[in-house]
């Protein structure tokens, strides 16, 4: 902190009074930075003149208040006069420009009718407002963001009294956790603790069978879990295929994809909570008779709250390599019903996936191979990141990578302390946790699953000075994910220790240990809303833009900058209005004129990395990663379908557990490049 002393001779003024009314203590240094800000939003790099100048911004103000409390306003206009005088216009005019730009921002809060607490993005809470905070029963919002930290870490830490721990310890660092934004728990947890409602998971994985009493108490399931506020994963492979006899009634079945529309219409119209629209994942193996009809079932409309995947076996990538072919298998029989070639249901899967997005692929027999407890999983959550046994649920949490970065370099005592805490905090949330189905609960106990992730790593990069398209990148990637889950995995063992192992610990993969709290401890996820909360970067993901669009909760538009490129140009001394409405139209910057070469690299978006490096990063994560990776290749527009199979074939070669490709402009997107006025539609946005 930088110190100033008055040179007049005068007490200082101690006290100053803030927008809200609130008297607080003086500190001079604020003064300094900003000048210093204003310095450098003009490329001038001095360390000196900026002190200089607050203390005569200082003097000033003792001289003018010498009995009365100055405002903050009062303050500002100072700076302002003081600059001027030292002949310092055009410094001043860019000090006037950042005032005004906070000014809009103070105003958009107001608007917004929330009062910000933590000084947050107006997007975050622009987000925050329409989903998380609470409301009272005339649906007016009545807390604040760091009153809903606060309810969290409260109800959350609670638990810790069942073990004997000090909840009031654990409150305190759960909220400072939090607070500091440096991890946020998935949405369910930050919507409903300590509130009536009481689920806090975010994934779920419900069975289907093959009957109608099954496939209809599935849907049942995914209805409360939906008004829960969770997401519900299914697998349809068991339901007989389309033409295949019903004994009971004589009749003909429908098949898989009949029924999965019944649960789109569903999810249609049940809200998650009333907050955010039903998200579902459809995932059918690549041998079910019906496997062509899953795949283009997004052709004939409809299935918009589901994300579809096929399951994808060892066999059958064996097949694709040989050239051969994959048995189609009916599940009421388990006998062959023909066969298809395996290139050829390739091929398809990725002209469908060039098209649309859709279907994803999970490989199946990798994911179970690595399971480390009893029983078959068939399924995920929506974006795929968690497999689930059939009824397990999963909390889900995530580190801000972008606060875990000082001077330069990794924090690794910072991150290693966050980790350690985010553990014991997911831990109690399955505690605390309301399960909507006793089924559920039963299943939950046995494993205790938890899933801590990352967002903020592009940002991280960024910091770091490394690119995300280079070797240095996949090495970050790997180090700090193996850190992360050795870390994890150490405080799931000292819980086990404390608080016992979960049930299935003895018939698991995992006793090399001597205790095991969780059955799994890390997860990649995509992290779509708390990274907007968390003012940081999606997951893994690379930036999707300098400056973009986000489409957000039923129509909202959101327009989004880098603050670390704004901060970077600004230091260089290239940040202009003109450049930046030229970010805001390109969305890259790799083709302006005028940005240094070393500035392009760091701010390559996800549309300048190629497909293979997309993968890379994602295969490196998944090295050190317990459960799945949430990660898009997104592909330029330009691209093939043979670049979607090359996709496939590298995600399975670096040992992913699945993988999804999106083709910019196919369909309807959550993100958007260039200025909001060029877009003639919006999109919903369906939740994760």
């Amino acid at each position: 902190m930088v110190y100033i002393v008055c040179t007049g001779g005068i007490e200082l003024v101690e006290r100053i009074r803030k927008r809200d009314g609130r008297i607080v203590d003086f500190d001079p240094s604020r003064i300094s930075r900003a000048i210093s800000k204003a310095f450098n939003a003009l490329g001038i790099v001095d360390e000196k003149t900026p002190v200089e100048l607050a203390g005569r911004v200082v003097d000033v103000v003792d001289e003018r208040f010498r009995d009365e409390i100055p405002s903050v306003e009062d303050v500002q206009d100072i700076v302002e006069e003081v600059l001027i005088d030292a002949g310092y216009a055009q410094v001043a005019k860019a000090y006037i420009l950042y005032r005004q730009r906070r000014s809009e921002i103070r105003e958009a809060k107001h608007y917004l009718g929330v009062a910000d607490d933590l000084k947050l993005s107006v997007n975050a809470i622009e987000v925050l407002k329409k989903r998380y905070l609470k409301r009272d029963e005339f649906g007016n919002v009545v807390e604040t963001p760091g009153e809903m930290f606060e309810r969290v870490a409260s109800a959350v830490s609670a638990v810790e009294r069942r073990y004997e721990g000090d909840a009031d310890d654990a409150r305190k660092k759960f909220l400072s956790m939090m607070r500091s934004l440096s991890f946020l728990p998935n949405s369910p947890t930050l919507m409903n603790a300590g509130l009536p409602l009481g689920q806090l998971s975010a994934c779920f994985v419900v069975p289907v069978e093959d009957s109608i009493a099954g496939i209809f108490d599935a849907l049942k399931y995914m209805a409360l879990i939906h008004q829960s506020g969770g997401g519900t994963g299914f697998s349809f492979s068991r339901l007989r295929p389309k033409g295949d006899v019903v004994r009971s009634t004589g009749g003909i079945a429908s098949g898989p994809v009949s029924f999965m529309r019944i649960f789109d219409a569903a999810t249609d119209v049940i809200k998650q909570g009333g907050r955010r629209r039903g998200a579902n994942m459809g995932i059918l193996r690549v041998d079910h008779p019906d496997i062509t009809e899953f795949i283009a079932c997004k052709d004939r409309g409809g299935m918009d709250n589901f994300n579809i995947s096929v399951a994808i076996t060892e066999e059958f990538m064996r097949q694709c390599e040989r050239d051969g072919s994959v048995e189609l298998i009916n599940p009421r029989t388990g006998e062959a019903t023909g066969e298809m070639s395996a290139r050829d249901l390739m091929v398809m899967m990725a002209t469908y996936a060039w098209r649309r997005g859709d279907p994803g692929v999970v490989f199946i027999d990798r994911i179970n191979a690595l399971h480390p407890v009893p029983g078959i999983i068939e399924a995920t959550n929506p974006c795929g990141e968690q497999p689930l046994l059939p009824f397990e649920s999963c909390n889900l949490g995530s580190v801000n990578l972008s606060r875990m970065v000082e001077r330069g370099e990794i924090s690794w005592d910072r991150l290693e302390e966050t980790v350690r805490l985010a553990v014991r905090f997911l831990d109690d949330v399955i505690d605390a946790n309301r399960f909507p189905l006793k089924q559920i609960e039963d299943a939950t106990l046995r494993t205790r699953k938890i899933g801590l992730g990352v967002m903020g790593f592009a940002e991280m990069l960024i910091q770091l000075g490394v690119s995300y398209a280079s070797q240095d990148a996949l090495r970050i990637a790997e180090e700090l994910m193996a850190f992360i889950t050795k870390t994890a995995r150490e405080e799931s063992c000292a819980l086990g220790r404390e608080r016992g192992s979960f049930p299935l610990f003895e018939e698991s993969s995992l006793k090399k240990w001597d205790a095991m709290r969780n059955a799994t401890v890390t997860t990649i996820a995509p992290t779509g809303t708390i990274s907007i909360i968390a003012g940081t970067s999606s997951g893994i993901e690379p930036l999707f833009a300098v400056s973009f669009v986000r489409h957000v909760l039923e129509g909202a538009r959101l327009i989004e900058s880098s603050p670390l490129f704004e901060r970077m140009a600004s230091e260089r001394g290239i940040m202009t209005p003109a450049l930046r409405a030229e970010v805001a139209r390109r969305g890259s910057i790799q083709e302006i004129p005028g940005i240094p070469d070393d500035i392009k690299e760091l701010f390559l978006t996800a549309l300048d990395i190629s497909p293979e490096q997309h993968v890379r990063i994602q295969a490196a994560f998944q090295k050190h990663t317990d459960n799945a990776v949430s990660k898009t290749v997104n592909l330029p527009e330009k691209a093939s379908v043979s670049d979607v199979i090359k996709v496939y074939r590298l995600a399975y070669e670096l040992g992913c557990k699945g993988i999804t490709v999106y083709r910019y402009g196919s369909r309807e997107q959550v993100l958007y490049l260039g200025e909001p006025d060029a877009l003639a539609n919006g999109c919903r946005f369906c939740g994760g």
